[in-house]
């Protein structure tokens, strides 16, 4: 715990040191956002009433799986989760990620695009808007992005406010990308949690309070690295075009999830091509202590400090340590699937729960450049302040998910 509280502190001096304005840090603001996430780290992981809904959300993401597996295995036969033709050599051999997980994607899509329709998911977003404003202490409009990001993508949560990008100030522009970074799609939550289904308790709940809890940490690191200066924009949530029809949703939203699982797909293929390419290349440098030199050993080493600051034992902190940075070069997705094969003498279970609320959030290059390109065409005339300020966002993104890992190894 002791370990775990020194972490929290560290990471935050870590953001002061790097802001902007260090004299205009507000100490409330810092002090009601870690009242904020342990409040809502306690009520989540302790209250059993709050246990019992995380069980139920488990049973969800155990029923859009099984949904999902009958459209794939009648589209895809065998190969998406059909009877097999052939005895498997070893339990889950016949597991094909493009055909059995990933399809996932499109189903939540089609799930978010008809609540988004029927007005549930608007409604849900004033409600965490509200609690955001009246005790974070921000504008409207930022309440309404900051909120978002938690239920949608971090291009999909700007169009919810697009008509105030345009007016907001440095500092609600900044805390608007760290959210983005700091947080997970809906899209993305049931593919996370089926993978992490047979290692992490609870999965779908796990994930759904990192990304929650992540909110609150986002806002606090935000305005400490750009401190608010100027008057808060106001605004409540403006919907982009919305479908005529329920129907028209399930093809609005169909549409969207295939443009969002080519690209995870393209994604995937290309990262983990350069990570052997760039292994391999390594492969020709002597080895370092009894084994070759590859990229994750490399990110391991140099993420092992911080990963131990949020309560991570020091011999696990290689292993951990590798999870983040493979999180942070590449993307969460990666990670993730990497957490899933660890056997339980590699990471001890306190361990694994930590680094998944340590990896939930969308910090890596690879989001940047999708955030820059969003933000750029919704507002043009910002688009220079979005380019400087990118950077940046990836540094305090993944101070914001550390936060939530090192409350998590607090409270454990």
């Amino acid at each position: 715990m002791l370990q775990s509280i020194f972490g929290l502190l560290a990471l935050v001096a870590l953001a002061w040191a790097v802001s902007e304005k260090r004299r205009q840090v507000s100490i409330p603001t810092i002090a009601v956002g870690l009242g904020l996430q342990f409040g809502l780290a306690l009520l989540m992981l302790k209250v059993p009433f709050f246990e019992q809904i995380f069980l139920a959300l488990n049973n969800v993401a155990l029923a859009i799986e099984k949904a999902t597996m009958a459209g794939t295995s009648f589209v895809f036969g065998y190969l998406g989760g059909g009877p097999l033709p052939f005895t498997e050599p070893y339990p889950g051999a016949g597991f094909i990620l493009a055909f059995r997980a990933l399809p996932i994607i499109l189903v939540m899509s089609v799930i978010s695009a008809v609540l988004y329709y029927w007005r549930i998911l608007p409604m849900i977003v004033n409600g965490f808007s509200y609690c955001l404003e009246k005790t974070m202490n921000i504008g409207g409009a930022l309440g309404v992005g900051a909120a978002s990001n938690i239920f949608v993508g971090m291009v999909e949560a700007p169009l919810v406010i697009k008509p105030y990008l345009s007016r907001m100030t440095r500092s609600e522009l900044f805390t608007l990308m760290t959210c983005g970074m700091a947080t997970i799609a809906g899209t993305m939550l049931v593919l996370y949690a089926t993978i992490l289904s047979n290692v992490i308790p609870n999965a779908m709940g796990q994930i759904l309070a990192a990304s929650i809890i992540s909110a609150p940490a986002a806002i606090l690191i935000s305005r400490v690295m750009v401190p608010e200066t100027e008057t808060h924009t106001e605004g409540t949530a403006v919907p982009p075009c919305t479908a005529d029809s329920t129907m028209d949703a399930v093809t609005n939203g169909t549409t969207d999830g295939i443009q969002i699982l080519l690209n995870v797909v393209a994604m995937l293929l290309v990262l983990v091509a350069l990570v052997s390419l760039i292994n391999a290349m390594l492969a020709f440098l002597p080895d370092i202590m009894g084994a070759p030199l590859t990229l994750q050993r490399t990110l391991g080493w140099i993420m092992a400090p911080i990963v131990w600051l949020i309560g991570i034992p020091w011999s696990e902190a290689q292993v951990a340590g590798s999870l983040m940075g493979t999180k942070t070069i590449l993307n969460e997705f990666i990670a993730y699937l990497d957490l899933s094969k660890l056997g339980p003498e590699v990471l001890s279970e306190r361990s694994r729960i930590i680094m998944t609320y340590a990896m939930c959030g969308f910090a890596n290059f690879g989001s940047l450049g999708i955030m820059i390109g969003g933000l750029s065409v919704m507002a043009p005339e910002r688009r220079s302040e979005v380019v400087s300020l990118g950077a940046k966002s990836i540094v305090s993104g993944t101070l914001a998910t550390l936060m939530t890992g090192a409350i998590v190894g607090i409270i454990l």
